[in-house]
């Protein structure tokens, strides 16, 4: 009985490009995975659309939105977020500033904006208001609501008109991070000078 060596020595060869195949499919598999995990729950590149953020953002300003925050943490006033609501005639995301928090109630009088009938000051460089819109009388926001309002406040369609109104958590999508191009953090840009009175 003669005995097939050539047979027996290829057993290894198959079994070492079966392992490669797995590590490579599994590889493959792995960064797929990672693709849309990042992409789906941490960060998302838009671009700006519109004038209603100036001089914070402008218009085509590329920014990468971090979806992870929100997840672990409740947005915060001052916050610059990104948001799509449904229903609503724009289907592109929107971006502007969260002024008030679940619960508050908001008025705009005299140029002001009070927060439960105390006076907040903006933390960045704005124009005064002309037009309060619908927070010319007080909006009592609900657990899950937040009122926003555009950095370019004489330009801005955000929750002191009807077509934009409240924002609810599940709305939004996430914190503007970082604007690409010049590179700078967003929560950086546009601020008051602490020492200018």
């Amino acid at each position: 009985m003669d005995f097939d060596f050539e047979r027996e020595s290829k057993k290894p060869t198959l079994m070492k490009i079966m392992i490669e195949i797995f590590i490579w499919a599994a590889q493959i598999a792995a960064v797929v995975f990672l693709a849309y995990f990042i992409v789906y729950y941490c960060i998302e590149k838009t671009n700006v659309v519109g004038v209603s953020m100036e001089n914070t953002l402008s218009a085509n300003d590329p920014i990468i939105i971090n979806k992870f925050t929100y997840r672990v943490s409740d947005p915060k006033r001052f916050d610059v977020i990104v948001f799509k609501q449904s229903g609503k005639e724009h289907s592109f995301y929107n971006i502007k500033r969260i002024i008030g928090l679940p619960g508050e109630t908001i008025l705009i009088k005299d140029g002001n904006i009070y927060i439960d009938n105390v006076i907040i000051e903006d933390k960045v460089l704005v124009d005064d208001m002309i037009n309060y819109g619908l927070a010319s009388e007080e909006i009592t926001l609900e657990d899950n609501e937040y009122f926003v309002l555009g950095d370019n406040r004489n330009n801005s369609e955000d929750s002191r008109f009807a077509s934009i109104g409240n924002i609810t958590r599940d709305e939004i999508i996430g914190k503007a991070a970082l604007r690409m191009s010049p590179f700078n953090f967003i929560s950086k840009l546009n601020l008051k000078d602490p020492g200018a009175e």
